[in-house]
């Protein structure tokens, strides 16, 4: 069995921006008709990685922060910011444990990693943060496992070559798939959409989206990961003779607001 600590990121951080999709233009519409833009909010982007959805917000004028314990994914997401350009404050730290000022943010986002996090101390971070009405936006975007498409060639080839990651256990003890899934002490559930969406890959952006997934770039040794590569563009080739594949991805998101304080 894979442990958590033994995945890395950061070692993947060149292949995470160049071919990991960040969540689509249609995301951004969804949340840009909830609202979520208007008044130009300061928003704090959890587990930023290469700022995806730091980014999304940036582009729509909010004052953005993000957040990672990685500082050469946030290396690479200052290089993305600044091909957009957008300006996007970056800083280390943990969603336990963000070093953050109490009350700092209108509202948090965590985007495709909350089932890393441990639950009751990122809840109570994300509190103690987040200001009274505030609201906390918890989204994913995965792709979708079907027979015989481009997703269940890589599971197929991932058994040969991390027989451990099936048994990998969360942090929070399961991987959301869906809204109304997860309940948070002190906030109301506001609002939350779920969708899919076919997103186009090459072959070699397939490729290079397994190097940084957990279960291969994330966790493999280097050569290991050549051979999965390696191995991988033959089946690609074989079984896809297209360059451009479609493959289907299921987008949600969940938005929480923050219980006021009240007085007596």
């Amino acid at each position: 069995m894979i442990q958590m600590s033994q995945v890395d990121f950061g070692k993947t951080a060149h292949d995470y921006a160049s071919h990991r999709a960040g969540f689509p233009d249609s995301f951004f519409r969804r949340l840009d008709e909830l609202g979520l833009f208007a008044g130009k909010p300061r928003v704090l982007d959890i587990g930023t990685g290469t700022g995806t959805v730091a980014r999304g917000f940036a582009l729509k004028g909010c004052d953005v922060t993000g957040l990672d314990p990685s500082e050469s994914l946030m290396g690479e997401a200052r290089v993305l910011d600044q091909k957009a350009g957008v300006s996007i404050k970056y800083v280390i730290g943990a969603a336990e444990k963000t070093g953050l000022p109490d009350h700092s943010f209108d509202i948090i986002t965590i985007g495709q990693c909350f089932h890393w996090f441990d639950k009751e101390k990122a809840q109570q971070e994300i509190k103690r943060i987040l200001r009274p009405g505030g609201l906390l936006v918890i989204a994913y975007f995965d792709w979708i496992h079907r027979p015989g498409n481009p997703v269940d060639e890589m599971h197929t080839l991932q058994k040969k070559y991390n027989p451990g990651w099936q048994g990998t256990q969360w942090p929070l003890g399961f991987y959301p798939q869906k809204p109304g899934e997860l309940t948070f002490e002190g906030f109301s559930s506001k609002d939350s959409f779920l969708y899919e969406e076919n997103i186009p890959y090459t072959h070699i952006g397939w490729r290079g989206r397994m190097r940084a997934y957990a279960g291969i770039g994330g966790s493999l040794p280097k050569p290991v990961v050549e051979q999965f590569d390696a191995e991988f563009a033959e089946v690609l080739k074989g079984k896809f003779k297209e360059d451009i594949m479609l493959v289907p991805h299921k987008v949600w998101a969940e938005v929480w607001q923050l219980q006021q304080l009240t007085t007596l």
